[in-house]
């Protein structure tokens, strides 16, 4: 496909966000660049929804790589513990550690909450919220918003992926989600049907042509 933007900017610093949007957008076509290479940080997320997180998000990175911006928040939200984690999904045991140290320590601490809660009641959904900023001040961002049902294991499974994923059991494919492939897992899940539900409406708007 061919792009009417230069290029775009990723407003994220999760390697494991990073590496799946490298592979879902680089497969639109698009040519993307990630925010740290214009200096920009994780921005303090003062949201109370992932909508509101993914804009702050966007606005950082639009904000300094003057480029449209492509923002993702998104976590789990397990129906027994009222949608905890929610937003704090990705800070769920604490800020501190780097990504898999924090992401087994979210683990441990979402296994011991759900310990007395069996098996066919840790119903669960991932959720992301994509957010396309054409501009800092972008008046009408394009907002699409994706889940994906699952079930909370009692013990992990499957090396690949991140965060939660060799937690979350997908039942139509019978396995956790750190056990698909990466391609399988683009396929199926809220992230990448996420971004092709964006890209239709970018494609709609004329910014994305075949």
């Amino acid at each position: 496909m061919s792009v009417q933007m230069d290029n775009l900017v990723i407003a994220s610093g999760n390697r494991g966000k990073l590496a799946e949007f490298q592979q879902l957008v680089g497969s639109l076509g698009l040519r993307v660049q990630p925010q740290s290479d214009f200096g920009v940080t994780d921005v303090e997320e003062t949201g109370l929804t992932f909508v509101e997180n993914a804009i702050l998000k966007a606005r950082a990175a639009a904000t300094a790589s003057g480029l449209p911006a492509l923002a993702d928040d998104s976590g789990l939200a397990v129906d027994a513990l009222g949608g905890a984690p929610g937003i704090y999904s990705a800070r769920y045991a604490g800020a501190s550690g780097d990504g898999k140290s924090r992401d087994k320590a979210n683990n441990a601490k979402l296994l011991a909450a759900l310990r007395d809660i069996p098996e066919g009641q840790r119903t669960a959904r991932y959720w992301c919220v994509l957010v396309y900023l054409r501009h800092a001040d972008d008046p009408v961002p394009l907002i699409v918003q994706c889940d994906w049902k699952g079930d909370i294991l009692a013990y992990p499974r499957g090396e690949g992926g991140f965060g939660y994923d060799p937690l979350f059991w997908v039942p139509e494919c019978g396995m956790s989600v750190a056990e698909l492939s990466a391609e399988e897992k683009n396929r199926l899940s809220h992230r990448g049907r996420a971004l092709q539900t964006l890209a239709a409406q970018l494609k709609e708007l004329g910014q994305l042509t075949p």
